[in-house]
């Protein structure tokens, strides 16, 4: 990559700043013989940065002792990391090492890729416990076209007895700039492939994986994403099928994931301490890491939404945007000892991170400390006196700050900050170090249909201490219930999950049943199970469990033709209120490219409703068990039902290809009859 001086500094002077460096050899011995465990701020003196000339090319290079950090000048790429006896746990061989990126396009055109490369570089922080270094570029209309209408400031931060470096981004744009769409937002680290070939993303999703070479001499499978590996260069893995959608993960959960070397035996790890910079809520799905190798830090995408997750600026809209700091994080030990417990020791150290954020070495204004951030608490219950005459406690229910809009905005809401927390066992929740500023108090949980917003707009300021007390939401509810299917989670994962195909397995979800769903082709196996005739559901008779296919899908007739699916739900009623109204409850956990149309007893009569096409989520595709969340409310006359048996016909109309479908999360039918 070339890389080229900033016009305002010719003739750089190389500067070069050197502490003491007490305790280096101690530190080596220890690192040699023991995992390297740090904690922040441990003082461990060695800390040096030096900006260096190689040829035309500037670098700046942070050294605290532990690990060493190279970026190119004054673009801010990272472009080495050396740790523990490998000069470069990167891959050297390719330019796109260590960077960020963004995918933005002008409304009506193309979407482009800007790495964010800076065109100035400045120290902001340099002492005993800690160097900051920052990267900054400035838009100007003379841009237009070419970058990415933003100012950028990328900031890092290496710290005395870290075994890492913490990363942050300040994105702007001004007032009056150009409309402007933006799909995503990541910092991405390709890895030294010769090291790296075991990924580790959570306790029971372990494995070694195939390296861009197998991927790249095997077979493509129904889009680029996933292949069937033909020749890996590991025996073990020929046969199975590799997708990087396999390891995608719920943010609730997405702390850390990363890679172990085995020779020597060193893990490089992505931590992310708080989710309050990414978006879409606690159950958005992102990409973690994957074959390459590839370790990723996703602030925002469309992945398993869609556009109407999209960052959309109009009418000249200003706004603003800390993302992060996370952490990238390397541990070792000796070659004697099994490096299982790297993915051990990178738990331990994200348990510290979290504990203690927000950070207190962070330097910028746009960064609050502890003390410029407010709390709120309070008890969330739930009404429904079908269920109980009494109110109930809202137990596990997630609640959250997000900007203000209406209930439910907060999973397409993806310009602010978001900040959740799960209740306890009574509906008591908490939720602390939350930015100054204005929002909405959303909740969501399992066991319940809808979502709540507090009637008021919720006001944080710095130091403030708020509490709602109990706060009581009432869920949709007309009538009784009659009959109902599945469980009211915002997931299809309760229903029936088929075998897949033995000859396109991912060996990593054969066992866990929570991860069934990952394995890829399942959609295909509905034509299997039902080649001529679709899917009938008995009440009373039929179990969700098994007789409920988690996905409906469009049939596979052969030679790329598909065909609309209609599934049936067979019921009796034993009286009918014929001038009353029925209400079905229809709440769908994804859509893509579909059309859910809904008749009574008639298969060829008028639809009673239609959702119209929604959805681009493509959760179907991308083994995610879930997307965006849709409630529908459809009354039903009472004169279209009959004493005895009666039919719902549930009709997916879009057929072009196979991945159009819904996934249903519960469904229910209310009587108008008080009981």
């Amino acid at each position: 990559m070339k890389v080229g001086a900033p016009a305002n500094k010719p003739g750089r002077i190389i500067v070069q700043v050197l502490l003491l460096l007490l305790l280096q050899s101690a530190h080596s011995q220890r690192s040699q013989n023991k995992l390297n465990i740090t904690k922040p701020g441990q003082n461990i003196p060695g800390l040096t940065v030096q900006l260096r000339r190689v040829g035309h090319d500037d670098t700046v290079v942070l050294d605290n002792g532990i690990v060493q950090v190279t970026f190119s000048s004054p673009e801010g790429v990272i472009t080495g990391i050396k740790y523990h006896g490998i000069d470069n746990v990167l891959d050297d061989e390719i330019e796109d090492r260590g960077y960020w990126d963004v995918v933005w396009y002008e409304p009506g055109k193309k979407p482009e890729t800007d790495k964010l490369e800076g065109t100035k570089f400045e120290i902001i922080t340099e002492n005993e416990e800690q160097i900051e270094i920052s990267f900054t570029r400035t838009w100007t209309i003379s841009r237009r076209g070419s970058l990415v209408p933003l100012n950028v400031d990328k900031r890092y931060i290496i710290r005395s007895g870290v075994s890492g470096i913490y990363m942050y981004g300040i994105l702007e744009r001004l007032e009056g700039w150009p409309d402007v769409d933006m799909d995503q937002i990541r910092i991405v680290f390709k890895l030294n492939p010769k090291k790296f070939d075991f990924m580790a993303i959570s306790d029971d999703r372990q494995r070694s994986m195939p390296s861009m070479v197998d991927r790249d001499n095997s077979k493509t499978l129904a889009y680029k994403e996933a292949v069937l590996l033909t020749n890996p260069s590991n025996p073990m893995l020929k046969g199975e099928v590799d997708d990087k959608y396999m390891y995608s993960m719920e943010d609730k959960d997405n702390n850390v994931h990363g890679w172990i070397s085995s020779d020597p035996p060193v893990g490089f790890w992505m931590i992310t301490p708080s989710d309050e910079f990414r978006l879409g809520g606690p159950i958005k799905q992102d990409l973690t890491s994957h074959a390459g190798p590839i370790t990723l830090s996703m602030f925002t995408s469309t992945h398993y939404a869609g556009k109407e997750m999209r960052m959309d600026y109009r009418n000249g809209e200003p706004w603003k945007k800390v993302f992060g700091p996370v952490l990238v994080y390397l541990n070792s030990v000796s070659p004697k000892e099994s490096t299982l417990r790297l993915w051990r020791d990178a738990k331990q150290q994200m348990a510290a991170e979290v504990k203690s954020w927000p950070y207190d070495f962070v330097t910028s204004e746009d960064y609050p400390l502890h003390h410029q951030r407010g709390t709120i608490q309070g008890q969330f219950l739930i009404k429904d006196s079908y269920v109980s005459r009494l109110k109930i406690y809202g137990k596990f229910a997630f609640v959250g700050l997000a900007p203000i809009g209406e209930a439910g905005s907060w999973q397409t809401e993806s310009k602010g900050y978001q900040f959740w927390t799960k209740a306890d066992r009574k509906g008591r929740f908490i939720i602390e170090n939350v930015r100054a500023g204005n929002y909405s108090l959303y909740a969501w949980g399992i066991g319940f249909i809808g979502d709540y917003k507090y009637e008021q707009n919720i006001t944080i300021t710095p130091g403030s201490e708020m509490n709602v007390g109990p706060i009581v939401y009432e869920p949709p509810r007309n009538g009784p219930t009659l009959w109902q299917i599945g469980v009211p989670d915002r997931t299809a994962g309760e229903f029936y999950i088929p075998d897949p195909y033995p000859t396109l397995m991912n060996k990593l979800y054969v066992n866990p049943l929570q991860d069934r769903f990952r394995q890829y082709g399942l959609w295909d196996r509905y034509a299997d199970l039902y080649p001529q005739n679709d899917l009938v559901y008995t009440i009373g008779v039929s179990d969700y469990r098994s007789d409920w296919f988690f996905a409906h899908v469009t049939r596979n007739v052969g030679n790329d033709t598909y065909q609309p699916t209609t599934w049936q739900i067979i019921f009796n009623l034993k009286n009918v209120n014929r001038i009353g109204l029925y209400t079905l409850r229809i709440a769908l956990a994804s859509a893509a490219d579909a059309e859910l149309q809904i008749r009574i007893n008639d298969p060829k009569s008028d639809h009673i409703f239609t959702t119209h096409l929604i959805g681009k989520d493509n959760a179907i595709a991308r083994h995610g068990i879930h997307g965006l969340y849709r409630l529908y409310s459809i009354d039903i006359a009472g004169n279209l039902l009959s004493v005895g048996d009666n039919t719902i016909y549930l009709t997916q109309t879009r057929s072009i290809g196979m991945f159009q479908g819904v996934m249903y999360d519960y469904i229910r039918l209310e009587s108008p009859f008080r009981t």
